[in-house]
């Protein structure tokens, strides 16, 4: 009921009270009903109704003895009216000391609700008598739905341990605390820190408890994920084959503060004080190493690394004093390369890495990784082993290339002269020597040999860098020259070489040695692709113009042809598909015609013989007019 509601009812109640008093003929106190509306008033919780419902009371008894007996004292209705006056006023103080302590709770009550933590107090079965607003927006049930309520069953909470051990413990020592879990009216599932408070009566009765719990679900999910992440760490750290020290630099951030030197001349003061840099490296306290780096360095544990640590660099090793300056300076890392003294006393070559924390107060932290690159170090001294054997590969394929080239060169003028001498031996055995053929031998013998020696000059001049000779050539000359070394030798194999040129050719510019050398070549290789071929052996030789007025000569040959794989690598240095074969003449013979602006090219058809082109620049002026 309402507050107006209790204040209607009471003075209603006192009216009926009065107006039976005062209109009826009953005896009794029946002024001591005053007492229950006075009781009604105290209902509203406020001071001021309670004064205001006894005065009234009090003021109505007196009018109602007053009325019925005068104001002259009668013996038994003023011993009643007095034990009403009495009832009334002892009633009244009982409700004024009743409000003040119902005042007195309702204020600790509101204390209880400013708490962040969830408060209620249950009884000794458990159910629950007072739920704080914490509660509420924690648990999620409201007030009235929560008193009345067993708080085991309503939080369907799980203890630690058994609850009857629990309840052993808070009867012994008046409190408990722990952690437990509980669920919400959501059904989600929260982790307290509860503090339970037994509450005893005037005779030591334990009557009741307060029970204080603190949400720490984000706080235990949170020292779970730091649990996690530290043995995540430790799994890695442990497990790692990368060597991994961690290393407390606080007193190395001290010494380099004492110094009185800056950051531009740190390094050359840290070169010509020895000493300093000796003490910093042992301000580096080790605080962990792993397995990794033990293995690495031969020490059986980590007390052993830490006892040893002095010995694993060199007194002479200079990377310490690159990361010192760069530690001062302030940078996140620094990376190097050194090696390390085993104890065993072997040197082992590594790459490292020192990460220095940005965080204020983070030289506590200071992590060094360390790979050994011992197998790596062994595979560039391997490489570097083969790339020398490599290199002197190269030099003896170069010298066998350029022997090569020097025989294919100087083989067709040498077989010249072997060809003359011998015709003249055989017109000089004859029974009347014919001199002038001999004559015309000794001095074809001697063309060829100077040919030669012009075959070895511009090998020598190519070799010496300088320029090859740019003549005006007719390529006719060239043509007659070329079958004239070869004639004895496709003469051998009754191969006919059959030789068209067209009239009027434009002139070109380069190396008359050369260019015969390359005609003598394709049509060496053309009688010898024929050699094994029976019937007729015909080589033939055509010169003309191109289009585009450049000059074009073909060499085409009856034989088996090109094999269609064999035809991409053609021209490939030390390539070949004769027995014997250097695979280096028609390599020789692309770059000399290259050499002069033009391109080599062949093609074949199985079993119709191969054709070689040879495309050579004319003369501008000469061709346009």
């Amino acid at each position: 009921m309402s507050r107006t509601g209790l204040r209607f009812c009471s003075a209603a109640l006192a009216s009926t009270v009065f107006l039976v008093d005062v209109l009826t003929p009953l005896e009794g106190a029946i002024a001591v009903l005053y007492v229950v509306a006075i009781l009604l008033a105290a209902r509203t919780n406020r001071r001021n109704d309670i004064m205001v419902a006894a005065a009234a009371c009090v003021v109505l008894t007196i009018i109602a003895y007053s009325v019925s007996h005068g104001l002259e004292p009668v013996a038994s209705p003023a011993l009643r009216a007095l034990v009403s006056l009495a009832a009334i006023a002892i009633t009244t103080l009982l409700a004024l000391q009743n409000e003040a302590a119902t005042s007195r709770l309702a204020a600790q009550a509101r204390l209880l609700n400013l708490s962040h933590d969830m408060i209620f107090v249950r009884d000794r079965r458990g159910v629950i008598a007072f739920w704080n607003k914490a509660a509420e927006q924690t648990y999620g049930w409201a007030t009235e739905d929560a008193v009345g309520r067993v708080a085991d069953e309503l939080l369907q909470t799980v203890y630690p341990e058994k609850r009857e051990l629990i309840e052993s413990h808070l009867l012994d020592a008046g409190r408990w605390e722990g952690r437990i879990e509980q669920r919400t009216k959501s059904g989600a599932a929260i982790v307290v820190d509860a503090r339970w408070a037994l509450q005893r009566d005037h005779l030591g009765k334990p009557v009741g408890v307060l029970e204080t719990h603190t949400d720490v679900t984000d706080r235990v999910a949170a020292h779970a994920a730091l649990v996690q992440s530290e043995r995540r760490y430790r799994r890695m750290f442990d497990a790692s084959r990368i060597g991994v020290v961690e290393e407390d630099w606080t007193g190395v951030r001290t010494a380099l503060r004492s110094l009185a030197t800056g950051n531009a001349d740190l390094r050359d003061y840290l070169l010509r004080n020895p000493d300093f840099v000796r003490q910093a490296r042992r301000l580096a306290d080790i605080t962990d190493v792993n397995p990794a780096l033990q293995r690495m360095v031969g020490a059986n544990g980590p007390s052993v690394f830490i006892e040893n640590a002095d010995k694993f660099l060199g007194d002479d090793d200079r990377s310490f004093i690159d990361a010192l300056v760069a530690f001062a300076k302030g940078e996140p890392f620094y990376e190097g390369e050194t090696e390390l003294v085993s104890l065993a006393g072997h040197k082992v070559p590594v790459l490292f890495t020192i990460t220095f924390p940005a965080g204020p107060g983070e030289d506590r932290n200071v992590l060094a990784f360390v790979v050994d690159i011992t197998e790596r170090r062994q595979s560039q001294d391997a490489l570097l082993a083969a790339q020398a054997e490599l290199a002197h590969a190269a030099r003896v394929a170069t010298l066998g290339e350029l022997t090569a080239s020097i025989a294919h060169e100087v083989n067709q003028p040498l077989a010249a002269i072997v060809t003359g001498g011998e015709a003249g031996l055989r017109w000089l055995r004859r029974d009347v020597p014919d001199l002038d053929e001999v004559a015309s031998t000794i001095t074809q013998v001697v063309a060829d040999g100077r040919r030669a020696s012009e075959i070895v000059t511009r090998i020598r001049a190519f070799l010496k860098k300088r320029p090859a000779q740019q003549d005006v050539l007719q390529i006719t000359e060239i043509i007659k020259e070329a079958a004239l070394l070869v004639a004895r030798e496709l003469a051998m194999d009754d191969i006919v070489l059959t030789i068209e040129t067209e009239p009027g050719l434009p002139p070109i510019r380069g190396d008359r040695i050369q260019l015969q050398q390359v005609l003598v070549n394709l049509l060496v290789n053309a009688g010898q692709a024929m050699s094994d071929q029976s019937g007729p052996r015909v080589i033939t030789l055509k010169a003309s113009v191109a289009e585009g007025g450049n000059l074009s000569v073909t060499v085409r040959d009856n034989g088996p042809g090109i094999a269609p794989d064999d035809l991409p690598h053609l021209f490939a240095p030390f390539f070949t598909t004769k027995p014997g074969g250097m695979g280096m003449g028609l390599a020789i013979c692309q770059t000399t015609v290259e050499a002069h602006g033009g391109r080599l090219s062949a093609d074949s058809t199985p079993g119709g013989g191969a054709t070689f082109r040879l495309t050579l620049p004319a003369l501008q002026e000469h061709a346009s007019s």
